[in-house]
């Protein structure tokens, strides 16, 4: 029996519901957070937005779009430093719109989550100094 890929699901129904693996997007999405992603609509993404996208080596990931340039997308996981450019539209494959964590739905489509975002770039230079001083300690 042949396994359903994301793509599949997304183009079937229109939205993918998993359990999140990894740790990349801590602290917003953390260990048995359930992941609504609705199927990308062709729409420009937007600075903040986290898109579900497939890299060329076919590996899954889920990060945020930290900006938004000609041709394509930076992205970053909001516990990482390090950036990914070179994703372009034909990676995107849906948008996180919500998180289930223990029975309550977060939604990430509203002013309140918006926000919030944009204080993970400070976050994101605190890890990389930090990163930084235990290499050349």
């Amino acid at each position: 029996m042949n396994k359903a890929t994301f793509e599949d699901i997304l183009n079937t129904k229109g939205e993918l519901i998993y359990t999140n693996v990894g740790d990349s997007m801590f602290p917003l999405i953390q260990p048995r957070d359930l992941l609504i992603i609705k199927k990308w609509d062709g729409a420009p993404l937007k600075k903040y937005d986290i898109p579900l996208y497939k890299r060329d080596s076919g590996q899954y990931v889920l990060h945020r779009v930290i900006k938004v340039r000609k041709n394509d997308y930076v992205l970053c996981g909001d516990n990482r430093h390090w950036k990914e450019t070179g994703i372009t539209d034909r990676h995107i494959l849906g948008v996180l719109t919500a998180i289930v964590r223990n029975g309550e739905t977060i939604s990430l489509d509203t002013p309140h989550y918006r926000r919030s975002a944009r204080k993970l770039f400070f976050r994101r230079l605190k890890m990389k100094f930090k990163d930084r001083i235990e290499s050349n300690g």
